[in-house]
């Protein structure tokens, strides 16, 4: 008798196994499918680290271009010249914040991806963590576009540009 049932039960276990593959394969199909929107996401974060270099960029060179005139004393206006140091140091430091901000974000967005993968090969459920990292990454790129609305406020308002 109990040789019947270890004969039954062997070949029964066999579907049993090709069904969990397939559910597997489903699962991970899933997890694919939904991590195509965060990917969509961090190309968007590239694009913004991307305009903020160029400002940062375009900061540096604005602010070397002034120190050279105002240590060669070639600039008539050193005043207004060292006031405009000032606000681009300010310019700077904003945008090299919003940078870090972006970058942060970039990274929460790829462990948001990675534990949805390892959540679903490792059969855990880690779904309260990853969404405590898309909060995260979340707060990471408002905080990112609001030091850069900022940043550009003061580009626009300071110096010879005035909003009418």
């Amino acid at each position: 008798m109990l040789r019947r049932r270890f004969a039954v039960g062997r070949p029964a276990s066999r579907p049993l196994e090709g069904h969990r593959l397939e559910s597997h394969l489903t699962d991970i199909t899933h997890v694919i499918q939904l991590a195509v929107a965060p990917v969509f996401l961090l190309t968007a974060i590239a694009t913004l680290i991307n305009a903020l270099n160029i400002r940062l960029g375009r900061g540096i060179d604005r602010r070397r271009l002034i120190l050279g005139r105002v240590r060669g004393n070639v600039g008539l206006r050193s005043d207004d010249d060292r006031a405009e140091l000032g606000l681009l140091a300010r310019r700077i430091r904003l945008i090299y914040f919003s940078l870090l901000a972006a970058g942060l974000g970039g990274l929460l967005i790829c462990l948001v991806v990675a534990g949805a993968f390892v959540g679903a090969l490792m059969a855990v459920d880690l779904s309260k963590v990853v969404a405590v990292f898309f909060i995260l990454a979340m707060l990471a790129i408002v905080a990112c576009l609001g030091m850069f609305l900022r940043e550009v406020f003061l580009a626009v308002t300071g110096g010879t540009h005035r909003i009418p």
